[in-house]
């Protein structure tokens, strides 16, 4: 793998954390706790699970130079991982697979601005 390939594969990693840190904070803001940060499953990797008045959001936190860039990023074979992840965590909940879920998608565009999106590829 080149050195510039490598370069940019560590800057994409770094701008997708602080992308997921800016996500959090606009969850707590609003009420919300951090359970979990990429908690991975059998499934795959949920960037973050939040706990809420209402039950529990899974978050798939995209990142780009446009919310609608960063929303084309979203692939239904991601969601079908995101879905296998979250019935997995679910195992460990006291409601179990009846806990009230959400399936949200956190848009992060250049500037840091966040649009959320929910039920954006889930059940209502």
């Amino acid at each position: 793998m080149s050195r510039a390939r490598q370069h940019r594969g560590a800057r994409a990693h770094l701008a997708g954390e602080a992308a997921e840190e800016i996500v959090a904070r606009h969850y707590e803001n609003r009420g919300y706790t951090v359970a979990e940060r990429r908690w991975r499953g059998a499934g795959g990797e949920i960037d973050l699970i939040l706990r809420g008045p209402d039950g529990l959001v899974f978050v798939e936190v995209k990142h780009s130079s446009t919310s609608a860039a960063a929303a084309l990023r979203i692939t239904p074979r991601q969601a079908e991982r995101i879905y296998a992840s979250a019935g997995q965590y679910l195992e460990n909940e006291p409601q179990g697979q009846l806990t009230p879920v959400r399936f949200d998608a956190a848009l992060v565009n250049g500037t840091g601005a966040v649009e959320i999106i929910e039920n954006a590829f889930g059940f209502d």
